[in-house]
């Protein structure tokens, strides 16, 4: 059975609501859209940035939050100079 799912962004520019959904029919699906939004976002906003947080939050069709996932990303260097 197909579901409205919706997934509000959470990032350093604060939150982005989602108005729009995605109908999507298992938990499976709904996490892996998770992932596809949390990469996407990574790779957008966070690589020329040394640390970074993002959230997703999903709400359902009643617009009560279901579920949460976060990535957190960290970069240091060990030396105290980058050599290029």
């Amino acid at each position: 059975m197909m579901s409205r799912y919706f997934f509000d962004l959470h990032n350093g520019d604060g939150a982005t609501r989602d108005e729009q959904g995605l109908e999507l029919s298992t938990r499976a699906s709904v996490t892996r859209e998770v992932t596809r939004i949390l990469l996407d976002v990574v790779q957008d906003e966070i690589g020329d940035q040394p640390n970074g947080a993002v959230s997703v939050v999903v709400r359902d069709d009643k617009g009560r939050a279901i579920s949460m996932a976060n990535l957190t990303f960290s970069n240091a260097w060990f030396e105290d100079k980058l050599v290029e």
